[in-house]
């Protein structure tokens, strides 16, 4: 292992041994009440059913959770302390009971022992840009690894399911086909995309007619989305911008906006919403497609550092639809539409999991270590189990700006 590229997963925190030994207790004790087996080192097998979770170094395996929480619990994965014979189910089962994992009592010491989110991941202009880079430029070819041909990095929505890999593109597809449906876009529609990815939405905006202009912050998609534009022969209809979404101008018939919100922090969703609002004309329409959590859920780990932040997506949080509707109407909005298929993005997690696994050696070959793919697999089968459990849910939600007196009402 890499310790200079890993160094949390190479050290074993220097936990106190009491510490260590009141984690086990804890954590024994709340996954003998789960269905799941357990296998502690050269201990028997204990529990009739379930996925069986094998841990191979114990010790290192509850100093880590006690160190550091469910942070500690995604690197102890990391370093091959743990396995499963079944990741996304393990995952699944932990998902479905995360608020009883810890005593009652405990959770109301949250603040005691839970990370809070370092400032330095805080979505300023320039928290932002470096945010963004750490996760979508780390390799075109990596992605491009896992994802359909349409290079789309967000939920599908399948016709039936389950779905075999032939069916994501066309998924892909259907999903933006709606998306811009709510959006109204046709011919001679202004439309402002806010996260380009890597620029199919806007190659299929472009084919109706539409004139796009499309602002990202990662560059490596930028110049890969620019090219794919290129080729299709849109590259006149489209522009795409290296821009931070606040500092778009001018004014747009139409907004589109697919996973973005949860790269934007709670800090700065008043002005995001606001931005919306700025951009699109009176009577326009925004269409946005968004992961969301149970707004309980969401007001408990809001200020917490988790795996995800300091692995994955930093600086991000996945809003609840109250949070969305209370920010949009403050801002002049109105949700008219809303509507959830959050099993669609646990068969969509599934093939992109499974294609990822297909392919270690090639992984390899692109610069990324073994550590790097045991991080990857359980991101993937970590954000899947959330969708199987209810955890998580996807939406896509129509958004109107009120029209002037003189355009007599919404379109």
């Amino acid at each position: 292992m890499d310790a200079a590229r890993w160094p949390d997963v190479a050290r074993i925190p220097r936990g106190s041994a009491g510490r260590t030994a009141v984690t086990r207790l804890i954590v024994q004790r709340a996954l003998a009440d789960l269905p799941l087996r357990i296998a502690l080192g050269d201990a028997p097998v204990t529990g009739a059913e379930g996925p069986l979770l094998r841990v191979h170094d114990p010790d290192a395996f509850f100093r880590r959770i006690g160190a550091d929480g469910l942070i500690g619990f995604g690197e102890s994965y990391m370093a091959g302390e743990w396995d499963t014979d079944e990741l996304v189910g393990a995952l699944t089962v932990l998902a479905s009971h995360l608020t009883a994992l810890v005593p009652r009592p405990l959770q109301r010491l949250r603040g005691a022992w839970a990370h809070r989110r370092p400032s330095a991941q805080r979505n300023t202009l320039e928290g932002a840009r470096e945010n963004i880079h750490r996760h979508y430029d780390l390799s075109n070819d990596l992605f491009a690894l896992f994802l359909d041909r349409t290079m789309t990095y967000s939920s599908a929505l399948f016709p039936q399911r389950p779905a075999a890999w032939s069916d994501l593109a066309d998924a892909q597809h259907r999903k933006i086909d709606r998306l811009l449906d709510l959006a109204g876009v046709g011919e001679g529609t202004r439309l402002l995309e806010i996260g380009t990815g890597w620029g199919e939405l806007a190659l299929r905006a472009a084919a109706r007619g539409a004139r796009v202009v499309s602002v990202t912050l990662s560059q490596e998609q930028r110049e890969l989305a620019m090219a794919r534009l290129a080729q299709a022969g849109y590259a006149d209809r489209v522009s795409v911008e290296l821009c931070d979404y606040r500092q778009v101008t001018g004014v747009h018939d139409a907004v589109v906006s697919v996973e973005m919100i949860e790269a934007v922090g709670e800090d700065y969703w008043p002005v995001y919403f606001e931005t919306l609002e700025r951009l699109v004309v009176p009577g326009g329409r925004i269409a946005l497609q968004a992961i969301t959590m149970p707004h309980d859920r969401m007001l408990a780990t809001r200020t917490t550092y988790t795996w995800i932040h300091k692995y994955i997506f930093p600086g991000g949080l996945i809003p609840s639809v109250p949070a969305i509707e209370e920010c949009a109407a403050r801002a002049g909005l109105h949700v008219q539409e809303n509507d959830g298929f959050g099993g669609h993005y646990a068969e969509t997690l599934r093939l992109w999991r499974e294609r990822f696994t297909q392919q270690p050696t090639t992984v390899g070959t692109l610069g990324f270590d073994a550590v790097f793919r045991r991080m990857w697999e359980f991101y993937l089968a970590y954000s899947e189990a959330g969708f199987r459990a209810g955890y998580l849910d996807v939406r896509q939600l129509l958004l109107t700006k009120a029209a002037t007196a003189q355009d007599g009402g919404l379109r």
